[in-house]
């Protein structure tokens, strides 16, 4: 089926939840206002849906290919890659001072929703060409700002990060890759990268790859870990693609989804070293490459919400097209669509639900960056730091779920390639492994987020959600909402106190709740925007808004869904987190394996 963008939901989000006065009020975003939101999201949504989505389904089929180390993307891609260079797409949250529009990220993470549930496969070049230049921006010299923010903004070149070895993994303190100063303020760069997407393809004229190696001298372990920028092809005097460097495409991956986007393994220096310079001071890689992380963490947890909505269209199309049975306690009816029965409306409810969740606490995340690159919250970064893995984690977990509901309701057409539910399911299942694992995010909260800081920044946005509810009334039909987020808020503050005492006297059991910890705080703050939503629908349905009538019910009920079908999970995450750690240590390794 065709993607429809979820214009008047972003929309909301950003008029509603976010403000508009506030995302105005943000440095150079003066001229920030709805009418122009709704232009981008609007422009943006068709190309979307008239350019990107149609290549989604022939993409997954195609794939990449690779021959002889050259990769050809899948048909059509290198042309729907050269107009959306050509709209300015690629530069649309970028600074204006080397080329880019300057939008807020609360306004470019709609847009980006969209690029990823139309094809997350295309949109993968750009989420990590925008990671590369956030690390130069940050900690490039001036002259390799000069020299690559311009093309990299405007999308002519395009950029990776370079992390994950064979022998390494996730685990950075591993990595081999060697950087050797070639006399002349340049390093010869020799090792192999694996996992690196986008690291060779046919839609730019150049690659800028931002690579972890280890200088001669370097400590060991993650202490020893630089960055470096190395192009695909040496920039001559003029700035423009030169000789080719000592790169080497050994292969791409076949994998279970986003088969249209090249996932290679990439050689340098078999022929003496790749040629590359030190991006900020040597032995700070990590550091540096963390940018790129984060960065990268947020899009991922975006992709999530993506998938989850093309999944859901789907699913709604389907459910509403297809003829089958008869509505349960109906008399003498017919045969009617599947979506009048309770189990398909209960999957559907779920998933739109979850989504609109998702949505609002992106938005509300990305301006939190906005805020926090801006200046003007003192809070807004430990907020930013605190919510990022819960996107990440939360978002990309909850997408696999959702898109296997969307494969459930089609029945047994759903586990048939034709159908394309089957796609979004497969496509979802990189999300949660991908820029750290779970497990990766939920230590990262535990404890960088959350113990760290006893519990200070956990605890504060704890109280704005329950100042939320204790603003919901407590009779009527937002009366349900009030009890079950201030019970749920509840919970999350027992449990953070928990995980910081725990923290400190015993890591292993801390451990064991973090992932339900992560859980239990994403589903909490999704109950609290969708209690944000219902509150501002009920507000304009009271203000006499009948124009869009339909959409603000819809909120108030999807709002009391949320509460009762998923907020309501939140005590049994919250056991898990407090009373499962006996439990997931009781067996040995060999009674495991027994």
């Amino acid at each position: 089926m065709t993607y429809a963008a979820p214009l008047r939901d972003l929309r909301f989000v950003l008029e509603e939840l976010v403000g508009m006065d506030a995302v105005a009020a943000l440095p150079g975003a003066d001229h920030v206002n709805a009418e122009l939101v709704a232009a981008v999201l609007e422009e943006a949504g068709r190309f979307a849906a008239d350019v990107l989505a149609p290549l989604n389904a022939p993409g997954d089929k195609a794939g990449a290919r690779w021959d002889d180390g050259a990769v050809t993307t899948a048909p059509g891609f290198a042309d729907a890659y050269r107009r959306f260079v050509e709209g300015g797409w690629n530069a649309l949250s970028c600074n204006p001072e080397h080329g880019g529009q300057g939008l807020p990220k609360s306004v470019a993470a709609g847009v980006e929703e969209m690029w990823n549930a139309a094809n997350m496969s295309f949109a993968l070049c750009p989420l990590l060409t925008r990671g590369a230049i956030e690390a130069l921006e940050l900690t490039g010299s001036d002259a390799q700002k000069a020299l690559y923010l311009p093309k990299l903004i405007e999308g002519s070149w395009t950029g990776t990060m370079n992390l994950t070895e064979p022998q390494a993994g996730s685990d950075l303190a591993a990595v081999r890759t060697r950087a050797t100063p070639d006399g002349e303020g340049r390093y010869r760069i020799q090792g192999q990268k694996i996992y690196i997407t986008y690291g060779e393809h046919d839609m730019a004229e150049n690659i800028v790859h931002l690579v972890l190696a280890r200088l001669p001298d370097a400590p060991a372990g993650v202490k020893g870990i630089s960055l470096f920028v190395v192009p695909k092809f040496i920039p001559d005097a003029d700035g423009r693609p030169g000789a080719r460097n000592d790169i080497r495409c050994v292969s791409i991956e076949h994998k279970l989804g986003i088969k249209a986007s090249p996932t290679a393994v990439l050689a340098y220096g078999d022929a003496g070293g790749a040629l590359g310079e030190l991006v900020g001071e040597a032995n700070r890689g990590l550091e540096y490459m963390f940018i790129m992380m984060n960065n990268a963490r947020f899009q991922v947890g975006l992709q999530g919400l993506a998938i989850a909505e093309r999944a859901f269209q789907q699913a709604r199309a389907y459910a509403r097209d297809r003829v089958q049975g008869t509505e349960a306690g109906v008399r003498g009816g017919g045969r009617v669509p599947i979506i009048r029965h309770a189990d398909v409306r209960r999957m559907l409810m779920e998933m739109k639900a979850r989504i609109e969740a998702m949505r609002a606490l992106g938005i509300v995340t990305a301006h939190a960056l906005d805020l926090a690159q801006a200046g003007q919250d003192a809070g807004a970064q430990a907020r930013a730091d605190l919510l990022i893995p819960i996107v990440k984690g939360w978002f990309t977990e909850q997408a696999g779920d959702i898109a296997s509901l969307g494969v459930q309701i089609h029945g047994g057409m759903g586990f048939i390639e034709e159908t394309g539910a089957a796609q979004h399911l497969r496509d979802a299942r990189i999300l949660p492994i991908y820029e750290g694992t779970t497990g990766i995010q939920a230590n990262d909260l535990i404890g960088r987020k959350v113990a760290r800081d006893g519990g200070r920044a956990a605890h504060a946005l704890a109280a704005e959600m329950r100042a939320t509810a204790e603003r919901l009334p407590e009779s009527g039909e937002l009366a349900g909402l009030r009890a079950g987020l201030l019970s749920a808020v509840s919970l999350l503050n027992a449990c953070t106190d928990w995980m910081v005492a725990t923290y400190g006297t015993d890591i292993g059991a801390a451990s064991a709740g973090a992932v339900p910890y992560l859980k239990l705080f994403g589903t909490v703050a999704g109950g609290w925007q969708t209690a944000r939503a219902a509150m501002a629908a009920a507000a304009r349905l009271e203000g006499g808004d009948n124009a869009d009538r339909d959409f603000h019910q819809a909120k108030i009920g999807t709002a009391q869904f949320y509460a009762a079908h998923v907020l309501a999970q939140a005590g049994a995450y919250a056991h898990q987190v407090m009373h499962g750690a006996p439990a997931t240590f009781a067996l040995t390794d060999d009674q495991i394996a027994a």
